[in-house]
């Protein structure tokens, strides 16, 4: 990539970054992280576990049909990894600063059509696999709590969007995803007119990225399953940062290994369904950077649909983003690095 882009998407995500910093009560962090203590170097370690599962998902999309190595190494790609989720929280509407950014880098390396077809092979199977997450919350939810009307409800909407979503990119796996999108751009006011140009523009190079994709899902299988599985794996272990959180507010008893090992086992169940819930409040609206608000409604809603205080559901929005903070900084200091 060209150094003034890789400063254009330093400065615009540094800009942004500051201002989410500013929002911040810096009174509030000081106490938050005084009370987490050591979970918080916990949470914030979790992470370059969860980030090494979205590269490996990323790394076998790019391998696949190709005997070759690239010629990059994997902790190259895992940089780009880290920059590229930092850049999605900073923007505003998710996948327009990161997805750009990554395939700008990696198209010197394998060409621009192969670097655009992986990445959104890669985003589809990230997305896909956060439907398979909610679904299975649904389905903890309703084996471990008490159901009513409401809440029944609630989660039948769920299941029935989680189904759609599921359909619809198991249809876009099949048939290639990125004409499909385009054309549905060229119905939307204000949209419409750019969509159609960039169509009569790029008919070609849409056609053969729908092509590697349906390639891909139909000839390697396995790397198809092995990359949705990885993404599934990283849902469920980042559950573990809110288990962490919870910790700080619901110590464990002593004394009794058995006591300890159920109140953990309730604990993590609780984390995975209080994420799910929470990641699909937020990602309804994709639109704010950082999620700002919609991540913080969707703890209260979970917490308090799980029986937990509001107070709970404050702190552990609160951990999570200075993570995220973190984070985001981090990957945006990697873009100055070649």
């Amino acid at each position: 990539m060209k150094r003034k882009y890789r400063n254009i998407f330093f400065v615009f995500g540094m800009v942004v970054l500051l201002i989410m910093i500013t929002q911040l009560d810096f009174a509030e962090v000081q106490a938050g992280l005084n009370r987490a203590g050591y979970w918080f170097a916990a949470v914030i370690l979790l992470w370059v576990l969860l980030y090494m599962l979205n590269t490996a998902s990323w790394y076998i999309i790019i391998r696949s049909g190709d005997k070759e190595r690239p010629p990059f190494g994997f902790f190259w790609l895992y940089r780009l990894t880290v920059t590229g989720f930092a850049l999605n929280y900073a923007t505003p509407g998710g996948l327009m600063g990161g997805e750009p950014y990554r395939i700008m880098s990696l198209a010197p390396k394998i060409g621009a059509e192969r670097a655009s077809s992986s990445v959104i092979l890669y985003v589809m199977t990230h997305i896909f696999s956060h439907f398979w997450f909610w679904l299975l919350a649904v389905c903890l939810y309703v084996l471990t709590r008490p159901m009513e009307t409401y809440i029944a409800i609630m989660l039948t909407v769920i299941t029935a969007f989680c189904v759609l979503g599921l359909w619809f990119f198991m249809v876009g796996y099949r048939r290639g995803i990125a004409v499909r999108i385009t054309d549905i751009l060229r119905h939307i006011p204000f949209a419409k007119g750019w969509a159609q140009r960039f169509v009569d523009n790029h008919r070609r190079q849409l056609d053969t990225v729908d092509r590697q994709i349906s390639d891909l899902h139909r000839q390697n299988r396995r790397t198809f399953v092995s990359a949705v599985l990885l993404e599934l794996l990283c849902r469920i272990i980042s559950a573990a940062e809110v288990m962490f959180v919870l910790l700080v507010i619901t110590p464990l008893p002593t004394g009794d290994v058995s006591a300890v090992c159920s109140q953990l086992a309730t604990l993590y169940l609780d984390s995975i369904m209080i994420l799910a819930f929470t990641s699909l409040f937020a990602n309804l609206l994709f639109f704010m950077p950082l999620q700002l608000g919609g991540r913080e409604g969707g703890f209260l809603m979970s917490t308090a649909g799980l029986a937990l205080t509001a107070g709970a559901g404050i702190f552990v929005a609160l951990i999570v983003r200075i993570r995220e903070l973190v984070w985001t900084a981090v990957g945006l200091l990697l873009i100055r690095i070649r």
